[in-house]
């Protein structure tokens, strides 16, 4: 029996199984790289939606903490102070994208990687402050009282967030950019926050039971672990 065994000529490599990143930024058909005029007019329109988004979560937070504040609501001031965390994090991406067009990519990306486990140890802190928080009211047996400027911006946030989520990731998607995903995910995040504290109030309004805004505030808290982690190990690409 012939033991001679022909082996394919040229190193070996293992099979080696795609990282999350490296299986989300080759899924789905090339994409034709854009020419230089193509990629300025994407920042362009990457810098409009995130100074929208600044502005809009200006007027969000504004009113999300004084409301939460007045109404004595942890879901409402969790909901703002998350707000404040998004513009933190749109501003990071201006500043990326800024950077990136005077000093270069890699540069760019040292730098959000920084500001990334920044926003996400900030994320974990409000979780942190928000089971403390609705732990002390659950015991104490104290609710919150309705607040209409509350359920008006979170019913607002709702539609805007769907819309600038989409447009980011849009962009994202053209520039080939997992900095903006990551921004168009809390976007996504900020649209389901607003949603569980719409429920609160709805359910409060239709029970008046003391204990609704603490157990909505409860469920705030997956939200923002979620995006705390995310933020932190740079996961973002594979999240939908």
């Amino acid at each position: 029996m012939d033991t001679n065994l022909t082996l394919p000529s040229g190193p070996v490599t293992p099979h080696q199984e795609p990282c999350c990143h490296d299986a989300c930024c080759t899924a789905g058909p090339a994409l034709p790289a854009a020419n230089n005029q193509d990629r300025a007019a994407l920042i362009r329109r990457a810098f409009r939606l995130e100074y929208t988004t600044v502005a809009w979560m200006a007027v969000e937070a504004i009113v999300a903490i004084w409301a939460g504040m007045q109404a004595a609501s942890v879901c409402l001031l969790a909901f703002g102070i998350d707000s404040l965390i998004e513009i933190a994090s749109a501003g990071v991406l201006i500043w990326r994208l800024t950077t990136e067009l005077r000093r270069g990519q890699a540069f760019a990306e040292k730098a959000e990687r920084a500001a990334s486990r920044a926003a996400g140890g900030l994320l974990f802190a409000l979780a942190v402050y928000v089971v403390i928080a609705a732990g002390w009211k659950l015991w104490t047996q104290t609710g919150e009282a309705f607040s209409w400027p509350g359920l008006a911006v979170t019913l607002l946030a709702m539609p805007i967030m769907y819309v600038l989520a989409r447009q980011k990731i849009s962009v994202a998607k053209a520039l080939g950019s997992r900095a903006m995903r990551a921004d168009a995910m809390e976007s996504v995040t900020c649209g389901w926050l607003s949603l569980v504290v719409v429920a609160g109030f709805v359910a409060q309004g239709l029970t008046g039971a003391w204990w609704v805004d603490s157990v909505t505030s409860l469920g705030i808290v997956w939200f923002l672990v979620k995006e705390g982690r995310e933020a932190w190990s740079g996961e973002d690409c594979c999240q939908v």
